[in-house]
């Protein structure tokens, strides 16, 4: 099962939604990165009618970047100190005209097929529009919801019109020589579409509503679920 790092980067200054990070410096910066196999790149993007079923009001990452290991070992050697993931924390932190706080996480990666994929040839550099969610609560059994949860609510995410990709995430311990907050999200979840226009199509389609049924019969789980709408540059280094 593959492994994805997060490094989520929020600007204290919650008018900023557009801090000066060029995504450019950080596609290269991740294909410098010893055994990575793919990436993605998220920024913040405003999605036209956003989500009618969602109350989340937080503030979206400035910028949240994916790395996906192969294993655990591979991603824990990426996060060595002074390596090219402290020098991107560094670069992002320096950036003029915002402060910025940081987290981490390291999660396992669970990918359901779609009706239509996206491209992903090696090498491939793509531009997309994610919807990253986040359950940063905790379930009272975690194991009866996941169980639950992955039973349920992946065949129905997939029905969603113009989807490319579905992936649900869960935690995982893992050592790290960055010093930056640990993020404790119990699960995460992406969805990728082909632009905003496309997401705000699915999210006020009648699958979204099921989906939004189905949330509701969901085991007992206290906690924020955020939802953030984001553009996205996605690029592989090694054949899937």
């Amino acid at each position: 099962m593959e492994v994805c790092f997060f490094l989520l980067a929020h600007c204290e200054d919650a008018r900023k939604t557009q801090p000066l990070i060029d995504p450019s410096w950080l596609e290269a910066a991740s294909r410098e990165v010893q055994g990575l196999k793919r990436f993605a790149i998220h920024l913040p993007v405003q999605a036209p009618d956003s989500d009618p079923l969602s109350k989340t009001h937080a503030s979206s990452p400035c910028c949240a970047l994916q790395w996906y290991f192969d294993d655990l070992g591979l991603l824990e050697t990426a996060l060595q100190t002074g390596g090219v993931t402290q020098g991107v924390v560094d670069r992002i932190a320096n950036t003029a005209g915002a402060n910025f706080t940081f987290a981490q996480q390291a999660m396992a990666v669970r990918a359901f097929a779609t009706p239509h994929p996206g491209d992903g040839e090696m090498g491939r550099h793509t531009e997309r529009c994610t919807y990253l969610v986040s359950y940063e609560g905790e379930a009272e059994n975690f194991n009866l919801w996941l169980t639950h949860y992955l039973t349920h609510h992946p065949p129905l995410m997939a029905q969603l019109p113009g989807i490319r990709e579905l992936e649900i995430y869960t935690r995982l311990d893992f050592r790290s020589g960055l010093t930056i907050t640990r993020a404790t999200a119990m699960q995460r979840n992406k969805v990728v579409f082909d632009d905003p226009v496309a997401l705000a199509a699915a999210l006020a389609s009648p699958t979204r509503a099921s989906m939004k049924q189905d949330f509701n019969a969901f085991l007992p789980y206290s906690g924020a679920t955020p939802h953030f709408p984001m553009r996205s540059i996605y690029g592989n280094l090694k054949p899937t």
